[in-house]
């Protein structure tokens, strides 16, 4: 999304991965995902925009080549998957020896340097975006920070770095903001602490209310009067079934992958407690449905079915990439459950973890003895009282 701040200023890029169906939609002036932002803005601005695969006529006459592409974590080699970012740096190098490059994928601590060196090219550069999701325009125009890394040592490097940073600030709505250049290893080490930070406070909030829940208290009343301490402050502390999405997960695991020779005890247990977290979810359904059939009078050998409202992690948004529900679906299913998803953006009656994906909600609501939802909607008011979630405050 920083792409889209930078066509504002006029600036040329490139929309890479992206299949027909999304380039047409953007080069017709349409939003290929889920942002309000971003369609206001393509409704309502005149934009010099245009999307394609074809990688030398984008960079062979550019200034700036923006790489933001996926970097998914390996669990087998316990890494991020650089290879997209690399190959993409590759063929920048090859097309266009002048551009200043500039990294927005995260990436591990030290990966820029080495690129650098292996590349033999001394204009790339890492500035670290902080997005949330479905505001990812919005938070580009009024970013929090921008830091841009590059090798202090060298005063021309450092002078295109500012350079840079001045043009995603012209580019914003917003009249200063803090700016900082500053080493390529600490810039990337920045966006992998700050996403750890805030999976630590998902965890925390979500083992404080799993600590409520078990003892029978009133989670709200003691994350409200916890909050009011200004020092924590009253955000990021809905409970959910876990910490999920796109960033967080690989983020702290790629972070604990970084401390394999640092001591440290906290950055393994942020990762453990988001495990547990839907280990204890899972349990607590379990245990419902358990409980549900031994009090029932009729047919004690009925399957009882759960069901799951949205895969997507945040209202409004139609992003289901590693959300904290599939890893719950993962469990229960492992204990021989029968789940049935209702899921919009999934193809009504295709499969997906092996479970059946229904469109239609309130057919969904019929065919489910429990529903489990990450986030609560007032749509499941009907059936309220069939609903296991833990959103306390109804909101993301």
């Amino acid at each position: 999304m920083s792409l889209a701040v930078l066509l504002a200023q006029k600036h040329f890029i490139t929309a890479l991965d992206v299949n027909k169906q999304k380039i047409d939609m953007i080069d017709a002036g349409k939003s290929p995902i889920e942002d309000e932002d971003i369609v206001r803005y393509l409704n309502n601005k005149s934009l010099s925009i245009h999307a394609t695969t074809e990688a030398v006529p984008a960079y062979q006459d550019s200034d700036y080549v923006i790489v933001a592409a996926p970097t998914n974590y390996n669990p087998i080699r316990q890494y991020f998957d650089t290879s997209i970012v690399e190959q993409i740096l590759q063929d920048i190098n090859k097309t266009n020896r002048n551009a200043i490059i500039v990294i927005k994928s995260t990436i591990p601590v030290g990966f820029t340097e080495q690129m650098r060196r292996k590349l033999h090219n001394d204009r790339i550069f890492f500035s670290p975006e902080f997005l949330r999701e479905s505001k990812a325009l919005y938070d580009n125009l009024h970013p929090s920070r921008i830091i841009v890394g590059t090798d202090m040592d060298q005063p021309e490097q450092r002078a295109q770095a500012e350079l840079f940073a001045d043009l995603l600030e012209d580019a914003s709505e917003e009249p200063h903001i803090q700016k900082l250049v500053m080493g390529l290893s600490e810039a990337e080490a920045i966006k992998l602490f700050s996403n750890t930070y805030l999976a630590m406070r998902v965890a925390y909030f979500n083992e404080l209310d799993t600590y409520a829940e078990v003892n029978g208290l009133n989670a709200k009343q003691i994350i409200t009067g916890v909050c009011l301490d200004p020092r924590i402050g009253d955000f990021y502390n809905n409970p959910s079934f876990g910490y999920g999405g796109y960033c967080l997960p690989k983020d702290s695991k790629q972070l604990l992958a970084d401390y394999e020779h640092v001591p440290e005890n906290l950055i393994n247990a942020i990762v453990e407690s988001n495990r547990t977290r839907k280990d204890y979810i899972a349990d607590r359904v379990w245990k419902q449905l358990k409980l549900r059939k031994e009090g029932r009078a009729d047919d004690t050998d009925a399957e009882d079915v759960v069901g799951v409202y949205r895969l997507v992690m945040k209202n409004q948004s139609d992003n289901i990439r590693n959300s904290s529900v599939q890893g719950v679906i993962k469990r229960l299913k492992a204990k021989g459950v029968r789940v049935i998803i209702y899921e919009p953006v999934l193809q009504d009656g295709s499969a997906f973890y092996d479970c059946l994906v229904q469109n239609n909600l309130e057919t969904f609501k019929q065919q489910v003895d429990v529903i489990i939802s990450n986030r609560y909607d007032h749509c499941l008011d009907n059936v309220r009282d069939k609903v296991y979630s833990r959103d306390i405050y109804e909101r993301d």
